[in-house]
């Protein structure tokens, strides 16, 4: 039988804002966190965008010596995520290291500024440095750092998943536990993703031309998805984290329901590895309605990926109005915080269930002139006072990998 999944507590640490409150407020006020792009003092001369996504606020870890020797920058992030939603939800001890709850975390490449140390150890003066590599670089740096760092951390001896798919790694990360309970094979799931400041992301897009460059002395204003202005996405940083439950469980033991996972879809496009592909995102968007058992209708708002990328964002809208039409409203939230790379999905879905909550929906920021190309879908110009049921929370990631999340309203759960 399958079970209904739930989403009872989250966390987000944006370019916009940790607290729920700073985050409402930039959304309403429609205020960037995008900032001009911190030197590195190695890259940064040679890269052409100078913005950047970043968390500039200091954040109180308080993590022991001990979990914090096998961190990264990008496993702070994780941990304290992890660390909020666990508190919040009120699961006990108990159940939290019984093997009934699972971990689906990841990042796009681990910590790449710990690498970065590694790699110019090994490629300098390894004669007489190469005992400077401590022991632990390695789990501070692996791909896979930020989903063993939480279970360590909180001793979490459940099923374990740390995909890195880029820019869908939070979206299927959730979307992977949402089905580990759907067919019975976890009670609950802590899933997210996480990203660090790094300019050797910034000089990856940068080298492929996707980063924009025209907006460098005014920062908060670009990106700018869907505007026939914009010239390519703002590279950001972050984590998030939701965790998510069985419905009759979490009902029982008295948790809030924030919103109900209601369909995932996560497929490829069988092709080129860059250039998105209308035939594979249109058909993502139709399984994730199929396996929610809805038409398209039923849906009212799309947080678009939108990366202000000059075909990306002309293909999404595409497919969106293929599967769509013009119903729904759609937002491209990156428009306030860049592209947080492999926490973006889930810092999406969180900023959506805060809309939900709230009954208001953000407009794309610096939105000014819509694309003609794009003009088929219904923007969100300004802030609308809108009661959303059912929303989709739409990512797409180089090598071709599309996720869509459909999730419901908690509000309106029966």
């Amino acid at each position: 039988m399958k079970r209904r999944v739930v989403i009872t507590a989250s966390s987000a640490i944006t370019p916009i804002g940790y607290a729920k409150e700073d985050i409402i407020d930039h959304l309403r006020q429609g205020k960037s966190g995008v900032r001009p792009l911190v030197d590195d003092g190695l890259l940064t001369r040679h890269i052409h965008s100078h913005v950047f996504g970043t968390v500039d606020y200091v954040i109180d870890y308080g993590f022991k010596r001990q979990d914090r020797k096998t961190m990264g920058p990008v496993a702070y992030y994780a941990c304290q995520v992890a660390k909020d939603v666990l508190e919040r939800s009120g699961l006990s001890r108990e159940f939290i290291t019984s093997g009934r709850l699972g971990v689906a975390f990841g990042s796009t490449h681990g910590s790449p500024t710990v690498q970065r140390t590694i790699y110019k150890t090994f490629f300098g003066d390894l004669e007489n440095s190469f005992s400077s590599i401590g022991a632990v670089d390695y789990l501070r740096s692996m791909v896979h750092t930020t989903a063993v760092n939480i279970t360590r951390m909180f001793g979490i001896t459940g099923r374990i998943i740390s995909s890195s798919t880029a820019c869908t790694t939070s979206s299927q990360s959730i979307g992977y536990g949402y089905e580990m309970i759907k067919y019975g094979m976890q009670d609950a799931m802590l899933c997210g993703g996480a990203d660090e400041y790094a300019t050797t992301t910034v000089a990856v897009f940068d080298n492929l031309l996707a980063c924009s460059v025209k907006y460098n002395d005014t920062p908060h204003r670009t990106p700018r998805p869907f505007d026939a202005d914009r010239d390519g996405l703002v590279v950001g940083e972050g984590g998030g984290a939701v965790l998510l439950e069985e419905y009759t469980a979490a009902k029982k033991r008295g948790a809030t329901i924030l919103g109900e996972i209601i369909g995932f879809s996560c497929n490829n496009n069988g092709g080129d590895l860059i250039l998105p592909n209308l035939d594979g995102i249109r058909t993502t968007l139709q399984l994730a309605l199929d396996d929610a058992a809805i038409d398209a209708a039923s849906v009212d708002f799309i947080s678009a990926h939108a990366t202000a990328t000059k075909m990306g964002d002309v293909i999404e809208a595409q497919a969106i109005d293929a599967v769509y039409g013009g119903h729904p409203y759609v937002t491209g939230l990156k428009s306030y915080m860049g592209h947080t790379m492999g926490t973006c999905g889930v810092i999406e879905l969180i900023l959506t269930l805060y809309m939900m909550e709230q009954n208001f929906l953000a407009p794309t920021l610096n939105l000014e002139k819509i694309d003609e190309r794009c003009s088929m879908l219904r923007h969100t110009p300004e802030v609308i006072d809108s009661r959303t049921v059912i929303a989709a929370i739409q990512n797409f990631a180089f090598g071709g990998v599309n996720t869509c999340l459909l999730v419901k309203n908690g509000k309106n759960l029966d």
